[in-house]
């Protein structure tokens, strides 16, 4: 089952104890075969909006940074409890926050 993991900002710089896990966290994903693929996202953005015939683009930002979605990573894991397992380990590692999870069909 694979799932897109995403997690908004935070108001708290990175530290080195930070980079030092989340590397670490990543190494072991990787290493598994778990992780598919990972990155931060510009907090920018681009809209692409539809109505009829009209396509409208508009430049970001729409949100606040710290609303903004900041990262993802691609899994694929086993289970939902294997899935769960993975986050609250992210979670521990970056702090408080928010994290979402949408399965990919």
């Amino acid at each position: 089952m694979r799932y897109l993991m995403m997690s908004k900002g935070s108001d708290t710089p990175p530290d080195e104890k930070l980079f030092t896990e989340m590397a670490a966290f990543i190494e072991e994903m990787s290493a598994a075969g778990i992780l598919l693929a990972t990155g931060g996202l510009d907090p920018v953005g681009i809209r692409v909006a539809s109505k009829g015939d009209e396509i409208t683009v508009t430049d970001g930002p729409f949100t606040e940074a710290k609303e903004a979605v900041a990262g993802f990573a691609l899994v694929e894991v086993r289970s939902r409890e294997e899935l769960l397992e993975l986050s609250r380990r992210f979670r521990r590692i970056v702090g408080d926050g928010e994290s979402f999870i949408h399965q990919v069909f």
